[in-house]
Formats: structure tokens, C-alpha cells, sequence
């Protein structure tokens, strides 16, 4: 088959480099979005440039020299992997048989850019992926394949995201393509009863609540781990809260409770969070009790001040 692989960064990259290491099917062009002032290379790019393949980078699809570079390529699918910008119809239909396009979560749940953060923030116990066939809507579409994986309680988004989800994707796009090589690709109608959107997790979403049940601050930190970063304060001076585990333990929200060189004891309702790893304002991340240690930090002062 003639492929377009249209995408972006490390997901993008891996995705065309699975492609072309299997030599089954020839893709024609390389779609990425265009190069920022000041930025690094996309790395699709980059290794698209390497492997000699045709790389366009247009800022939109609306104009008409675009769509008609799109079709000289007679692709017969192009697979959208890790796309930010809006592909409209008229350029999603163009290979012969459309679009294919890779999201990190069961749709039609967790629809929207920060689909690994959110089923951590709420406390899920499973994600996944799907390709599906993109529409106008964002991440709205009935599903080619999904991929279900179950999310341990202690995971953060770099175990969920980087060590199950992400390998096993770059893997489908294997099955993806073979499903339409073999021309009848299945289709999975969504439920659109069970949809739900989030919109992008940023810090305004990550500040901590020390007063909230302690699984509930725990599974905010974990699913803001290592982006965007949760984070409290502390004498006025913000405080980014990285790895962490819940440990047994009364007393009032908010209040240290405990120093040690395993971590820093703030009580939430119902439990303790300990703090292992932080990041003070305008520095590096460090071990929480150093961090403790340098603004002498002491059992019954409050965090969130």
C-alpha cells in the first residue's frame, strides 16, 4: 500500500520508522506540522529527511495548492499518528481509503489532549488506545482497533503513557495497515452515551487541595507527573510535588506531620501523602527532605499558605 504518515515528535517518528522497517508497504510522503522559530527539528522530520521521503509542512489544509499536493501522492491510506493540527475532510478523504488516526485512550472516553492525565486524576483503573476514523469533531469517530490496559495504583503517566501504551501502539500500526490492506477493516461504533471530553490538564488543574480525601490528592499527582507537575506552596513560594506515596496517619489537612530521610508526612483527609521528590521555585527537583532541610521546614508548619 501507498502509505502518507502524517504526525509528530518521538511518537511520529516511531511510528514511520516501524513502517519503513518492515518494507511492506511504500510510504510516499511525510506530513508534520511546520517548524517553530527557535525549536529543534521535529524528529519525524528529521528521520523522514534522513530516509529520503518527501516532507510537506503546511499550516493548514484549506488551501487548494495544498489538497492538490496531498492527491499527486495517490496514497490509499494516510495514518495520523500524534496530530495536533485540523485535517478536514477534504484532506482526511483523499487516499483511497481515507484516514486512520492514533488517540491514547478508550474512546469515546477521555476525548481531548491530555487523554492520559485524566483516567489517573480520576482514580481509573484501565486506559488504552485507539486508531479510529477521524471527523470533524475532536476525537470524535467510530474506532478501527482499541487496546486495553489496566492502570496499577501506583502508576504515573510515564508508566501508563511511555511503558505500556506507547510500545504497544508503535506495534499496532502493523495490524492498522493490515486491516486495510485486507479491505474490510473492522469499524467499532462508539457509545456516545459514554463520552466524555477533558480539556487540556494544565497547572491551573494541578495545584493540590491538602483538605481533599488522600487517594484523591494522590491520583492528582501521579496523573500530573511529570507534566504539567502538581504543586502546593510553602511560605508563600510555589513548590512542585513530584513522586509520592500515601502512607496511614491523622491530623489536620495540610499540616507537615513528619520528617525523615524517606520524605516529608502533609496530611490530607483521611490519610498522608509522603512526599519523596520536589521542585522548588526557580530550581531542580530534589529529595523532598533536603528540600525540608534548606527552608527549615518543621512538623505542625502548613503547606498550600
Amino acid at each position: 500500500m501507498r502509505l502518507i504518515v502524517m504526525g509528530q515528535q518521538a511518537f511520529g517518528k516511531d511510528v514511520l520508522a516501524k513502517l519503513l522497517d518492515t518494507g511492506t508497504d511504500d510510504v510516499v510522503a511525510v506530513y508534520c506540522e511546520p517548524d517553530k522559530d527557535g525549536k529543534p527539528v521535529d524528529p519525524i522530520k528529521e528521520f523522514a529527511l534522513e530516509k529520503g521521503l518527501p516532507v510537506e509542512q503546511p499550516a493548514n489544509f484549506d488551501d487548494a495548492a495544498t489538497l492538490e499536493t496531498l492527491k499527486g501522492y495517490n496514497a490509499d491510506l494516510m495514518v495520523m499518528a500524534f496530530v495536533n493540527v485540523f485535517v478536514p475532510e477534504a484532506a482526511r478523504d483523499t487516499p483511497t481509503h481515507g484516514s486512520i488516526c492514533f488517540h491514547p485512550s478508550l474512546l469515546p472516553l477521555h476525548r481531548g489532549p491530555s487523554a492520559v492525565n485524566w483516567p489517573i486524576i480520576m482514580g481509573s483503573e484501565k486506559s488504552g488506545y485507539s486508531w479510529f476514523y477521524p471527523s470533524d469533531g475532536l476525537d470524535e469517530g467510530d474506532s478501527l482497533i482499541q487496546w486495553e490496559c489496566p492502570i496499577g495504583p501506583d502508576d504515573t503517566v510515564i508508566d501508563l503513557y511511555f511503558k505500556k501504551i506507547y510500545p504497544h501502539a508503535v506495534d499496532s500500526v502493523l495490524t492498522v495497515v493490515d486491516h486495510f490492506r485486507g479491505g474490510n477493516p473492522p469499524r467499532i461504533v462508539a457509545n456516545e452515551d459514554e463520552a466524555t471530553y477533558e480539556r487540556r490538564c494544565t497547572t491551573r488543574h494541578s495545584r493540590i487541595e491538602w483538605g481533599r480525601p488522600v487517594n484523591q490528592v494522590y491520583d492528582l499527582i501521579r496523573g500530573t507527573n511529570p507534566a504539567p507537575g502538581a504543586w502546593t506552596t510553602f511560605n508563600g513560594e510555589k513548590l512542585g510535588v513530584f513522586d509520592c506515596r500515601p502512607v496511614p496517619g491523622d491530623g489536620i489537612s495540610g499540616r507537615i506531620r513528619a520528617i525523615s530521610d524517606e520524605g516529608v508526612e502533609v496530611q490530607c483527609v483521611g490519610g498522608r501523602i509522603r512526599l519523596h521528590r520536589v521542585r522548588p521555585e526557580g530550581g531542580g527537583k530534589v529529595p523532598a527532605s533536603e528540600w525540608a532541610a534548606s527552608v527549615g521546614l518543621k512538623p505542625g508548619d502548613e503547606l498550600g499558605n
